[in-house]
């Protein structure tokens, strides 16, 4: 039985140009893995490396002159945990509000029963391409007396075309047609319909759009920088901004050994925000890893 099975089934071998290709593709990715992760690798080394080695090129695979001066200068800021809670409340309520917003218009455009669906679908395609521009669009905050409030970073730039498109494309040909047949059989509604059995089926598609919706917040300091005055309501990002262009006009103006020490917390300094900065949103893609091919993937093919 054995024997016939092995027959059946025989064992094939690659041959040599296979394995020559094998061998050439893992050495590619690696190559490709060493490029995409050493730059950030180098920017952790030199935070903690002396100013001077980095200057001179010496810090290639270890910091040089251990220490922690730069963060230690960094922390004497109290405005930066300010930044810190305001971006995090930025990041959570924004990703929250964007997702509600994207997801339920993406699942609206997705039914075939919705009347101008198509005209719907290419009015929101047009805004991609189209917009007001800067200025009307600042006017338009400040007569909505959303100038220099919260409500400035998380409401009127919630609407994502991409991410709606995305996800209105997962909904259609991942969510059967005969789902909401059934439902409305046992009395469901449109509404208890999206939340009870469509949300908890697209799973992939909500963690990559959440991913990048708080990724997105995360990073922004533009619209702060136009849109927002107070201080106490600035993100980390544009908080960062002001502490390095301060510590660089400090270095630019002294003389003699407090210039040389000003210019050596400014380049500490570069890299420790780039570190602090960055750390916590790169934690946070992990947790939604195992969603974001198949999320992409799926809501990116058209049937």
């Amino acid at each position: 039985m054995a024997a016939t099975a092995k027959q059946a089934w025989p064992t094939r071998k690659g041959s040599t140009s296979d394995k020559i290709t094998e061998v050439l593709l893992y050495v590619w990715a690696a190559i490709t893995l060493i490029v995409v992760l050493y730059p950030i690798y180098f920017i952790v080394i030199a935070s903690f490396s002396d100013p001077a080695a980095v200057g001179n090129g010496q810090v290639w695979l270890y910091p040089k002159g251990f220490t922690f001066d730069g963060y230690l200068e960094l922390l004497k800021h109290a405005n930066i945990w300010i930044g810190y809670r305001n971006t995090i409340l930025y990041t959570v309520v924004g990703t929250a509000i964007g997702l509600a917003v994207n997801l339920s218009a993406a699942y609206a455009l997705s039914r075939k029963d919705l009347f101008g669906r198509k005209a719907l679908t290419l009015f929101f395609i047009f805004t991609m391409f189209f917009n007001g521009g800067l200025i009307p669009t600042f006017l338009t905050i400040r007569d909505f007396h959303l100038y220099d409030t919260f409500l400035v970073m998380v409401l009127p730039f919630a609407v994502g075309v991409f991410d709606i498109i995305v996800a209105r494309t997962f909904f259609q040909t991942s969510i059967p047609g005969d789902l909401w047949e059934a439902a409305q059989i046992d009395g469901c509604g449109n509404l208890r319909y999206y939340v009870g059995v469509v949300l908890p089926l697209s799973k992939a598609v909500v963690a990559v759009l959440a991913l990048w919706i708080a990724v997105g917040h995360w990073n922004s300091y533009f619209n702060a920088l136009i849109y927002l005055q107070n201080k106490n309501l600035y993100p980390l990002q544009l908080v960062l901004r002001d502490i390095l262009i301060t510590n660089q006009m400090q270095s630019g103006m002294g003389t003699g050994e407090a210039a040389q020490i000003a210019m050596r917390l400014a380049n500490m300094l570069r890299y420790s925000v780039i570190v602090v900065s960055t750390i916590p949103i790169m934690c946070f893609y992990p947790l939604v890893q195992k969603y974001f091919n198949q999320g992409v993937m799926i809501g990116a093919v058209k049937s």
